[in-house]
Formats: structure tokens, sequence, C-alpha cells
């Protein structure tokens, strides 16, 4: 562990990872495609994958997806350089509004400017998709931030 931790675009090749480190947080990873894999940024140390966070965008509003952090890696702000890094390349690429829905970091986005909202407030764009129709359960906390 003596290396720098590294941000870089997520590949087709991180999908086996992605999906093994969603799932031990009990994240879905139903929908998860390796074409899914380009609008990750993955956190690496030493060729370690310590974390990654995604993005689905339509237009200009995205669905804030699959933030996870190695357990061994929490409570070192890497979960705030991920979403800050997100928010950075969605900001570059004309996003204007994200959101996102979360069973038990809604604090943690809270303490990053989102703002809770309800369904019904999501762009129906984004209410069609896997996360808001069936994978997410109907009791997730939907937030949203305008960049």
């Amino acid at each position: 562990m003596s290396g720098h931790i590294c941000f870089r675009q997520g590949r087709a090749a991180d999908l086996e990872t992605a999906r093994t480190l969603l799932a031990a947080q009990g994240l879905p990873v139903e929908d998860l495609t390796a074409q899914h894999m380009a609008d990750f940024i993955i956190a690496t140390r030493d060729g370690m994958t310590l974390g990654m966070i995604g993005l689905e965008s339509f237009g200009d509003v995205a669905l804030l997806r699959s933030l996870v952090v190695d357990s061994g890696y929490r409570g070192v702000g890497l979960g705030r350089k991920l979403v800050a890094a997100l928010e950075s390349a969605a900001d570059r690429n004309g996003i204007r509004e994200l959101w996102l829905l979360t069973i038990g970091a809604d604090l943690f986005f809270a303490g990053l400017a989102y703002v809770a909202a309800t369904r019904e407030d999501v762009p129906a764009l984004l209410r069609a998709t896997p996360e808001f129709e069936s994978l997410c359960p109907g009791d997730a906390v939907v937030m949203h931030k305008r960049l």
C-alpha cells in the first residue's frame, strides 16, 4: 500500500471487479454491463480497486449510481473524492442535475449538498431506469443536486 490513490475511467475489463465490490456491499448489479463501465470512475492503488462510482446520463440530467468504497478504505475521504470527480466529469459533459437513490447514505450525500426529493420529482427518463423501477426498494431515499 505504498502508492498513491489514482482515479481513472472504467473499462469493460473492470466489470467483474465492479460486480464483486458492489454485491459485497449489497448494491444492485443485475443491470450492470461492460458498456456501463466507461461511465464509471475507478479508484485504485497499486493495481487494487479501492472504490468506484458510476453515472447514467439522460441529456442534461443523470443518475449517480453505484458509489462503493472497499471497507478497508472507508472513513478516509475516498467516497467524497469519488463523488467530486464524478461531479466534475458530469459538469464538463453538460450535466446540470444529478439524482440518486440511497439506503443508509443519505447523511453522507446531504453533507455533499444533495437534497432529499420524492420519486415524483425525478425526471421521467430517470424514473424509467431499472434502479427506479425495480432494483432499488421503494423506501430508498431520493436525492438530487444541481451542478
